[in-house]
């Protein structure tokens, strides 16, 4: 079974100088609970199915596939708005690595996660300037959360 490595980071905004080309996102989450997260994700043209299994540190199982666009647009008028998420995704190279920088839209507006996936858990990232600190082990940073109203937890915070 394929095995996500990311590691999940807040960016400063001085990040949005280098986002020139983006694919917008709109995912939805079908199912999620302590051990399994299900969405559907528009990524541009193409519509994903995707399973993931709970985080083991930096680690997920992770199984994804296309899905007609039609069957996506009928799963997806299933999830109550208050279930999902709207970002941008730039990818971004620094020092031979590339990034994925979200940005957020909507009620998510004015946050920008950046993520590193990684061959090995304990591989070394050299960080880029624009990252300002490490969010992969809360929980409220996953997307699965952030749909659910988890940044309302975070900016009260």
């Amino acid at each position: 079974m394929p095995v996500e490595i990311e590691r999940k980071f807040i960016a400063h905004p001085s990040v949005l100088a280098l986002c020139r080309s983006g694919t917008h996102f709109v995912q939805g989450y079908l199912y999620t609970d302590d051990a399994n997260t299900i969405r559907i994700r528009r990524a541009g043209e193409r519509t994903l199915i995707t399973w993931k299994s709970p985080r083991r540190g930096a680690c997920r199982d992770e199984v994804e596939f296309a899905i007609a666009p039609q069957d996506g647009e009928a799963l997806m008028a299933g999830v109550s708005p208050d279930r999902r998420l709207e970002k941008t995704r730039y990818r971004i190279e620094h020092a031979g690595a590339v990034w994925d920088v979200d940005v957020f839209g909507g009620t998510l507006s004015g946050l920008i996660l950046a993520e590193i996936e990684l061959e090995r858990e304990d591989q070394p990232v050299l960080l880029p300037p624009w990252i300002d600190r490490e969010v992969t082990a809360d929980a409220r940073y996953r997307n699965s959360r952030l749909a659910a109203g988890a940044l309302s937890e975070l900016r009260a915070a």
